[in-house]
């Protein structure tokens, strides 16, 4: 039965640990001549944004994402609902709603039985079903690591965008989500934890990143600028919101949600190869006051699936957090957005 395998003792690294350092995968695009883009490309990579936008009307614009990774849980079905809810993140960072999506799937036939990534599939059709978003079919191959996600296509109105560059001078900081996915499933990784241990950051990795339906009257015009937390950390997307923004931006540090086992499980070394390259990537952009060394490697731990990240009105703050926590009952204010001074490192953490 599928449900006897551990998945992650079948890849070296899992989730969005696995992904290219930020500091290399700068390095190689700076390598590359893309393709003339025309007038409707209204976002691209550039800023490293979490999806690109395509104006096709005045009234609609196409979001477009991918997102794939090996193993992050030992369970195929969970497996399939994490990866499903960690692609269509990126267009709910967006402001956008998903609405089809295509499967990307490399799988070791030769050492796991079909029934795996049925699982696989079907914990990802339960997560598009939830948000009605048609999987409309998928590419696969036979490879010796099993990958897994989803290349979505959502709808956003082209004057209602969130990007990561609209962040403004006075705005609360608002992170929807715990941080520790990183170190939790590192501990699950090395069987020091179990899936049942580990259920609340299991649980936030399955929470949709969904927002559009919780707003009272006009709230989400008073966000002005959103990403959504995964592998590079609060501090790697933070800071490229920061310069994408021209501004600045203060934490609290004692503010910042972790999961119970967060702090545990860093304290007993439960690191991935991201932390020290989160470290690497920041660290000329931040100075930290925050006398707390597992809020600090908290900071720097590789999300999948993680929350918003969202740059609100001061004004609205409050209101926004209340129809937030509706569904995210761990969202806080986590600090505010200064005036850009190129005397001042991008980032500062408080105590």
């Amino acid at each position: 039965m599928s449900e006897s395998v551990q998945l992650t003792q079948t890849v070296q690294k899992g989730g969005c640990a696995a992904k290219i350092a930020a500091t290399e995968l700068r390095a190689i695009l700076a390598q590359v001549r893309f393709p003339a883009k025309d007038h409707n490309v209204l976002i691209d990579g550039a800023n490293f944004d979490d999806a690109g936008i395509y104006q096709v009307s005045n009234e609609i614009a196409l979001v477009q994402t991918l997102d794939f990774f090996t193993p992050i849980v030992d369970s195929p079905k969970l497996f399939g609902a994490v990866a499903a809810a960690n692609a269509l993140s990126d267009v709910y960072a967006m402001g956008g709603e998903p609405k089809t999506a295509m499967a990307i799937l490399a799988f070791p036939l030769g050492t796991l039985r079909q029934s795996v990534i049925a699982d696989v599939l079907q914990g990802a059709c339960d997560q598009l079903q939830e948000v009605g978003v048609n999987l409309l079919g998928g590419h696969s191959i036979d490879d010796e690591t099993l990958k897994f996600g989803l290349s979505v296509t959502g709808y956003v109105h082209p004057q209602k965008i969130w990007s990561n560059a609209g962040a403004k001078a006075g705005d609360h900081l608002i992170l929807t989500k715990a941080l520790g996915t990183g170190t939790c499933m590192a501990a699950l990784k090395r069987q020091a934890k179990s899936e049942e241990q580990l259920a609340e950051a299991i649980r936030s990795m399955l929470l949709l990143n969904r927002t559009q339906d919780l707003w009272e009257k006009d709230n989400a015009s008073f966000v002005h600028a959103a990403t959504d937390i995964t592998g590079f950390g609060l501090l790697g997307h933070s800071q490229q919101m920061a310069k994408a923004s021209r501004v600045r931006m203060r934490f609290h540090g004692p503010k910042i949600p972790l999961f119970a086992l967060t702090r545990e499980c860093l304290q007993n070394g439960f690191l991935t190869k991201a932390h020290r390259s989160n470290s690497e990537y920041t660290s000329g952009q931040v100075q930290n006051h925050w006398q707390d060394p597992l809020g600090q490697l908290a900071l720097v731990d590789p999300q999948t699936s993680g929350g918003l990240l969202l740059s609100v009105d001061a004004n609205k703050a409050q209101d926004v957090l209340q129809d937030l926590r509706k569904r995210f009952a761990q969202a806080e204010i986590i600090g505010e957005a200064l005036a850009s001074d190129p005397q001042k490192p991008l980032i500062e953490v408080t105590e």
